[in-house]
Parts: structure tokens; C-alpha cells; sequence
């Protein structure tokens, strides 16, 4: 039986993040309170997928548009401010999806997809990353069809960019990996 307090807490969200076009998937399923704003959504997502937050990004809604609004832009849709949004506002509940799109440049598009709504566990600290699968793109190596040319340069020391693409990334890369434990260290930092 809940107690007062977990009664009167927001719902858990449970979404399933997969980085589109990626094959095989790479994906993350993450917990979080539903009445986080989509700014704080944006930094676990940076956190959760392993990307640096050094590129502008949005989130898309059936034909809205949130992020960070910037009066000097002067085309495209209109942004609304993240910062005055909850998730709970733009994905009501089971099997809403949305799109979180970061890099203009490279378009690296998540579809995101609320799993299950949860009462929140007693003892659990939220955000929490549950699962995932492969590593994240490195930043900058051009959206999902330079990652496909970056893998096919790494694993080949006979591809012409073989050694180029190694000392670009300035340490061993894995495409396989997933450390669930590095990622929850992160997501630390945002609670």
C-alpha cells in the first residue's frame, strides 16, 4: 500500500530511447519522473546516450517544436521553451512518442517512446538508467551515415582512413559497448 508521500508523487516514466537509422539499434531505457521539465529530459538524455552537449537540440511534437528559443533566429518553426514544459505534458501517458533531435549538422533523431507509467520505488533514486545496448556515436563524425563509414575505417587497418579515423578518436572504440554502470554516474550528477 503507498504511503501519503508515494501517492502524491509524480508518476514514473519508463522510456525506451533508440538513435533512428541505427542498425543494429542502439538503445537506452531509462526511468524518470514524469514532471521533469524537457530541459532536464535534454540533459539526461545527453548523460544517458553519451553525447557532450556541445550542439544546439530540440524535441518534436506532433508538429511543435521545444528547445531553447533564440530571438536572433529568425526562420524555422517557432521553439517553446523547454524550460516550461513538463514530459508529462507532451506524453501523456503509455505508447506516446516524440522525437529528441541533437546536432543540426549531424541530425542524430531518437524516437523516444514512454514504455510503462510506474509508481515510483521506494529507495530509488530517479533518473535511472535500466538497459541499453551499443555505444553512442562518437560526436562529430556525421550524423548516422558518417558513423557508418567511421566503423568501416576502424575495423579495416586496410581501409584508406584506417589510421586517420583511430588517431582522430584519440582512444580504443568499441561500437559494442554499453556501460550501464558509467551511465547511472552520470545521470548521479543530474538528480
Amino acid at each position: 500500500m503507498p504511503t501519503d508521500k508515494q501517492s502524491l508523487a509524480a508518476p514514473v516514466y519508463q522510456l525506451k530511447v533508440t538513435l533512428k537509422y541505427s542498425q543494429p539499434p542502439i538503445w537506452r531505457r531509462i526511468q524518470v519522473k514524469s514532471d521533469i521539465t524537457l530541459a532536464k529530459l535534454h540533459r539526461i538524455l545527453q548523460a544517458t546516450m553519451g553525447w557532450y552537449d556541445s550542439h544546439l537540440h530540440q524535441f518534436k511534437v506532433r508538429g511543435t517544436y521545444y528547445g531553447v528559443p533564440d530571438p536572433g533566429f529568425g526562420f524555422g518553426p517557432e521553439m517553446k521553451n523547454e524550460k516550461t514544459v513538463k514530459l508529462s505534458q507532451i506524453a501523456p501517458g503509455e505508447k506516446s512518442r516524440f522525437i529528441y533531435e541533437y546536432d543540426f549538422g549531424d541530425s542524430w533523431e531518437h524516437d523516444i517512446m514512454v514504455e510503462k507509467v510506474l509508481p515510483p520505488e521506494e529507495g530509488v533514486r530517479y533518473p535511472i538508467c535500466i538497459k541499453g545496448k551499443r555505444a553512442c556515436p562518437p560526436e562529430d563524425v556525421g550524423g548516422m551515415w558518417g558513423y557508418v563509414s567511421f566503423l568501416e575505417a576502424i575495423q579495416d587497418p586496410n581501409h584508406p582512413e584506417h589510421e586517420e579515423m583511430l588517431e582522430w578518436m584519440e582512444e580504443d572504440f568499441d561500437p559494442e559497448a554499453f556501460d550501464l554502470d558509467a551511465v547511472n554516474q552520470e545521470l548521479e550528477r543530474i538528480r
